[in-house]
């Protein structure tokens, strides 16, 4: 993860923190121990992808433009390709290739919807974009608490596992997730 932040000092923790909050859904789920290290291992190398994307535009100051766009939506596929050789068992790169997809289909690399997504990449779409609403970012300033809780729950169904934003929300609530 130190490669990966390098690259981009802005998500300085990231990485970290989506393992933190992955874990702690998957514990709570009483996942038995071979499942959570697959569930770590992919929630701590979901964004390896972006050491391939140029400087330029992992490190841009302001709103990427849509090619640019284009081009960073390929570090959840190239994180896949670059896993996939060290994880014959196919249990941790289809996670981490999948962590952008989208409950409703409307997600990358593939369009995947529902249940068709891994459950870790799921648990891991929610996770990430907790903690990159509660990042400054140099497009934008960090999200109150409250209000990433806000858009989590209010994109369950659509963007999230309607069962995994419960799941997270009652760990929030818990004071599990900070």
């Amino acid at each position: 993860s130190d490669s990966i932040e390098a690259k981009d000092p802005y998500t300085h923790g990231h990485s970290s923190r989506g393992l933190l909050y992955s874990e702690r859904v998957g514990t709570s789920l009483g996942w038995d121990n071979k499942t959570m290290n697959n569930l770590r291992y992919a929630a701590i190398l979901h964004d390896i992808g972006k050491i391939c994307i140029p400087d330029a535009i992992v490190q841009k100051q302001g709103k990427l433009s849509q090619q640019e766009y284009e081009t960073i939506k390929q570090h959840s596929s190239l994180a896949g390709d670059i896993i996939r050789p060290l994880d014959p068992g196919s249990r941790i790169w289809p996670v981490i290739r999948h962590h952008h997809e989208r409950y409703d289909g409307k997600g990358y690399p593939d369009g995947m919807r529902g249940d068709a997504i891994p459950d870790g990449s799921r648990i891991i779409a929610i996770a990430d974009a907790f903690d990159a609403m509660r990042s400054n970012r140099p497009y934008r300033d960090a999200l109150g608490f409250e209000q990433c809780l806000e858009e989590i729950r209010s994109n369950a169904g659509t963007q999230f596992d309607p069962n995994w934003v419960d799941v997270f929300l009652e760990l929030a609530n818990t004071g599990s997730i900070d």
